[in-house]
């Protein structure tokens, strides 16, 4: 007899063709391309519905990972395909406390195209990150209400610098800075110092963790994708080249080392085809998130479930 997850998952076939191409494509990954290491897939529909809020990383993620780690072989290391917006940074931090317990640090992030905030984070967490020229992931700077931390400081320091060279535009400030709470500066504060904390601790257990010079190739990653002054924009879609020139053991997608089998034409067209068949299923059903893994163990958010 078929258990809960089994009959979700054969319902969600019937309602998700593109789950046969994954679901191919996920098996030739794992046994062919990856040298058995475990796969999870990790997809939002942020471009698709942008302006749904549950596309975000957030607290019910940690169920869906829980339930793909749920059967692995740890010892084989993990490969997550990441493909996110970013989101709630505590969320966040406890997703990759949870991954690097389970696989003991060893990680790979594969980003197929997007990772941007705390996807960034994720991937600073991990080994090794592969991209394709087309990838970018984005600045860490932290966002309040949809406003840049590292902004509201800066402009807070402007003001307080033309008010002390110009008393005459005290008025005008005030408009501006007291619609301020008053422990909001204190909080924008906070949040960057535990952004930069968080993702200089885990680059320095991780991907510069045998480099002599861990801690000054770590403050550089941190100093430019955390201030608004190097990346002028949340938004702002850093790509390999100057991503590679900070550091980092960022990986081409195009030349990734494989052994390429019959009717397939590598690891490349192997990631590319999985992705395209996510983003698929993300613009042509009510699906806002997918986690799967090389099971077929796959765990769905659905706009009807908000």
């Amino acid at each position: 007899m078929p258990n809960w997850m089994e009959v979700q998952n054969k319902a969600y076939m019937l309602s998700d063709p593109m789950k046969l191409i994954r679901k191919q494509y996920m098996c030739i990954l794992h046994q062919h391309y990856s040298h058995g290491r475990n796969i999870i897939a990790y997809y939002s529909a942020f471009i698709q519905k942008p302006d749904v809020a549950a596309t975000m990383i957030d607290e019910n993620d940690k169920n869906a990972f829980m339930q793909a780690v749920h059967g692995m072989d740890k010892t084989k290391g993990l490969d997550l395909i990441l493909h996110t917006p970013g989101g709630d940074i505590a969320a966040t931090e406890s997703i990759v406390y949870y991954l690097k317990k389970m696989f003991d640090n060893d990680i790979r992030v594969i980003v197929p195209q997007i990772a941007m905030s705390a996807g960034t984070m994720i991937a600073l967490a991990s080994k090794e990150i592969i991209m394709g020229k087309h990838s970018n992931l984005g600045p860490i700077d932290p966002q309040f209400g949809g406003m840049s931390c590292s902004a509201i400081i800066e402009e807070f320091e402007r003001a307080t610098q033309e008010v002390i060279q110009n008393p005459e535009k005290a008025a005008m400030w005030g408009l501006i800075i007291g619609k301020y709470h008053p422990t909001f500066i204190g909080d924008c504060e906070k949040a960057i110092t535990w952004a930069e904390t968080m993702v200089k601790k885990w680059l320095e257990e991780n991907m510069f963790s045998k480099q002599n010079n861990k801690e000054s190739l770590t403050e550089k990653v941190v100093n430019f994708l955390s201030s608004h002054n190097t990346t002028f924009n949340h938004s702002r879609h850093i790509h390999i080249d100057d991503l590679k020139k900070l550091g980092l053991n960022v990986v081409e997608l195009e030349s990734y080392p494989d052994n390429q089998i019959e009717d397939c034409m590598g690891y490349q067209d192997c990631i590319l085809t999985l992705h395209h068949a996510y983003m698929q299923t993300l613009a042509n059903t009510n699906t806002i998130k997918v986690v799967e893994n090389h099971l077929n163990n796959t765990m769905v958010l659905n706009m009807m479930d908000k």
